[in-house]
C-alpha cells in the first residue's frame, strides 16, 4: 500500500508479491475503459459496484458486490484487498470512509476531498463560487417543499431542478411553467442517488454551446484537452465531438477555470470539467473527478485517450504537455428502447461497414428504456463529417431482447 502517484517505477506483476493493485469503486462502462488500460500495464484489478456482472467487472481481475455508501462494508473491502490505488468511478459513495482511508496512508484518486466535493452538486457549487471565485448561473438549494418554493421563486422560470447528488440526468427536470414545479420536486427526490434530501434550482441558461474540457492534474501540471461538445437529453448525454468549434479567447478562459477549480480540488488524474457558453461568457456547470461519459469520443479523436491520461496521471507516469487532436471524432450513444433482461445486439456489423467506426458495447446485464448500451465512435475528415458517421452507425444497432 503507496500513498501518492509514486507508482511509475514499481509496477509489479498481477497476482504476484509485486502486484500494484487497482481497487475500482463503481464499475461502470467508463471504469471498464479505465481497467482495459490498466491491464495493459499489468496492474491487478479489483472491480466493485452494488450489483453482479457490472461492466467493468467483466474485464478485472475479481470483482465484489457491495453497498458503496455503507462505510463499514467499503471498509472491509479495502481492508481485504489491501489497494495501492482505490479509485472512485460513481457518485453514491460513502466518502466519509475514503477520507478515514486517506488518513490511513490509502492512496485515494484524486484525493479524498475531491471524491467528497464533487460527489455532491451542492458542494462542489459552492466550492466552485465561493472558494475558487468562478462564475456559474445562479441556484439555491432546498431541502424542504416550503424552501424548494422560495427558491423556485428566487431563481425564476424557467429552471433547471436536480437532485444534488445523482448521475447520467437521473431526476433532472426543466421546469418551464407553475404546473411542472411540483413534478419536478418529486423526480428530483426520487432520482437521488443517495437519500440527501436536498436539491439544487439552477437558473435556465439558453446557452450558444455546452462544453466538456478535460483537465488533467499531473506529476509535470495541468494538461487541458481541446474542447468537447456536446448534447444531452435530460441531463443525459447522447452525442459528444471533439474540438468543438468555440473561439480562442473563450477555450483559454474556460481552460483557465478548469485549471483553477482542480487545482483548488488537489491530487492527480483527470477531471471533466463542464461550462456553459452564453455570448461569449463561459460559465462553470459541473464537475467530475474521473473520466467523463462525454471523453467516450477520445477513442477516435486524441492519441492518448481520457482513459489512458487518467491512468497515466494517477501512478505517476508522464503526460503530454499538450494532447491535439489527431482527428476531428465524434461519439453517439446507443441506447435500449424497454426493459431488457439479457441484452442482445443486432446490426453491429451494418455499423462496422462505415469507415473509420467503432462500436463499444458494454456488456449491461439488463437493460431499460434510456439505458446507454454501447457507443460508437467515428473519425471524420471533419466534425461534421465524423458526428454523421457516428449517429448513422449507431442507428444501426438494435437492442433486443435473447431471453
Amino acid at each position: 500500500m503507496t500513498q501518492g502517484p509514486d507508482h511509475a517505477n514499481q509496477l509489479g506483476t498481477p497476482n504476484a508479491p509485486t502486484t500494484t493493485k487497482l481497487l475500482l469503486l463503481g464499475s461502470g462502462e467508463l471504469g471498464k475503459e479505465v481497467i482495459l488500460e490498466a491491464q495493459g500495464l499489468g496492474i491487478e484489478t479489483i472491480a466493485v459496484d452494488r450489483y453482479e456482472n457490472a461492466p467493468a467487472m467483466q474485464a478485472a481481475h475479481r470483482s465484489h458486490v457491495i453497498d458503496m455508501t455503507d462505510p463499514d462494508q467499503v471498509r472491509k473491502i479495502v481492508s481485504l484487498e489491501e489497494p495501492d490505488l482505490i479509485v472512485p468511478e460513481i457518485e453514491a459513495i460513502a466518502t466519509d470512509e475514503l477520507a478515514h482511508l486517506e488518513a490511513k496512508g490509502y492512496h485515494v484518486v484524486p484525493n479524498a476531498k475531491a471524491t467528497r466535493l464533487t460527489m455532491d452538486r451542492e458542494a462542489i457549487r459552492r466550492f466552485a463560487v465561493d472558494e475558487v471565485g468562478v462564475p456559474t448561473s445562479g441556484f439555491a438549494f432546498a431541502d424542504s417543499e416550503e424552501a424548494y418554493r422560495e427558491s423556485i421563486e428566487t431563481i425564476g422560470l424557467p429552471a433547471v431542478v436536480k437532485p444534488t447528488m445523482s448521475s447520467s440526468g437521473k431526476g433532472q427536470t426543466i421546469v418551464r411553467e407553475d404546473a411542472d414545479v411540483m413534478p419536478a420536486w418529486t423526480k428530483a427526490r426520487e432520482g437521488s442517488r443517495a437519500d440527501t434530501g436536498r436539491v439544487i434550482v439552477e437558473e435556465f441558461v439558453p446557452f450558444d454551446a455546452e462544453i466538456t474540457l478535460l483537465t488533467v492534474r499531473h506529476r509535470d501540471g495541468v494538461t487541458v484537452c481541446p474542447p468537447i461538445g456536446h448534447t444531452q437529453e435530460g441531463g443525459d448525454y447522447r452525442e459528444s465531438w471533439q474540438p468543438a468549434d468555440i473561439p480562442e479567447p473563450v477555450f483559454e478562459e474556460a481552460a483557465r477555470q478548469a485549471r483553477a477549480v482542480t487545482n483548488g480540488l488537489g491530487g492527480y488524474g483527470l477531471f471533466g470539467v463542464e461550462f456553459f457558453i452564453k455570448d461569449g461568457e463561459v460559465l462553470f456547470s459541473e464537475l467530475s473527478p474521473r473520466p467523463h461519459d462525454t471523453g467516450l469520443v477520445t477513442l477516435a479523436s486524441q492519441r492518448e485517450s481520457e482513459f489512458e491520461l487518467h491512468l497515466r496521471a494517477i501512478l505517476g507516469l508522464p503526460v503530454p504537455e499538450e494532447v491535439p487532436v489527431t482527428s476531428p471524432g465524434a461519439s453517439c450513444v446507443i441506447l435500449a428502447d424497454d426493459a431488457i433482461d439479457a441484452p442482445g445486439f443486432r446490426g453491429v456489423a451494418d455499423a462496422l461497414d462505415w469507415p473509420t467506426v467503432k462500436v463499444r458495447l458494454f456488456g449491461k446485464p439488463r437493460g431499460y428504456e434510456g439505458r446507454r448500451m454501447g457507443v460508437t465512435v467515428a473519425e471524420g475528415a471533419s466534425v461534421e463529417e465524423a458526428r454523421e458517421r457516428a449517429k448513422e452507425a449507431a442507428s444501426k444497432v438494435r437492442v433486443v431482447d435473447e431471453s
